[in-house]
């Protein structure tokens, strides 16, 4: 790889703010499905989603058997819009308060996850209040972002402080940062396992990196 995380750093991408290691991948085919966007950001979405799943050598689905969509993304403008979606109270129990509560923080985001019986993620819910800066981003960067954000359940603050994009100073494009790239692929190595809550699997994902090619990044 073009760049390399120590394994302190690659600790910290998955370390919750109680300070506990919580790492989980997906552990069956993505069936994405987005609301509240135009068939052209439809495709933009579901684009990026299919990169970074390329990328981590995982699989894609037309539907999951269990739950028809398994990856949702919802745009919105406004977070009371999120109460009027029929039976989304039933896949996002405490949706109310969840609602009150992001409306009062002035949130632009929020995941949620599912996972199965082994620690996988089973299912995963992304919203995005389309106001302010998230509205100004570009369409390809913001679905790049959020693809990256769900294919892995990173950290509370893995991406607080830097993007887990950047974008190349000759010619203006988007790409991946290879480090999180690099980390992406090696999660996904078939000899490791999907969950884990102990930081030495820090160590397991160190050990990959060293062994992955050097390639470049997700654009």
């Amino acid at each position: 790889m073009s760049a390399l995380l120590l394994p302190e750093e690659i600790e910290a991408l998955f370390t919750r703010e109680d300070g506990s290691y919580t790492f989980s991948r997906w552990g069956r085919p993505i069936t994405p499905i987005v609301f509240g966007v135009t068939d052209e950001t439809l495709a933009t979405v579901k684009g990026a989603v299919e990169a970074v799943v390329t990328l981590a050598g995982h699989k894609m689905a037309e539907t999951d058997p269990e739950l028809g969509a398994n990856l949702m993304f919802f745009f919105f403008r406004d977070w009371n819009e999120l109460l009027e979606v029929p039976d989304l109270d039933r896949m996002i129990p405490g949706l109310a308060p969840l609602v009150s509560r992001l409306s009062e923080e002035d949130a632009s985001q929020y995941r949620a996850f599912r996972f199965d019986e082994d620690g996988g993620i089973r299912a995963a819910f992304v919203f995005l209040r389309m106001q302010g800066g998230m509205a100004e981003m570009p369409a390809e960067a913001l679905a790049l972002s959020q693809a990256v954000q769900v294919m892995l359940l990173w950290g509370d603050r893995a991406f607080a402080e830097v993007s887990p994009l950047a974008v190349l100073p000759e010619n203006g494009n988007t790409i991946l940062r290879p480090e999180i790239a690099g980390v992406i692929a090696a999660a996904y190595d078939r000899l490791l396992p999907v969950s884990a809550q102990d930081a030495s699997h820090a160590l397991r994902l160190y050990a990959r990196l060293q062994a992955l090619p050097a390639e470049g990044s997700t654009t």
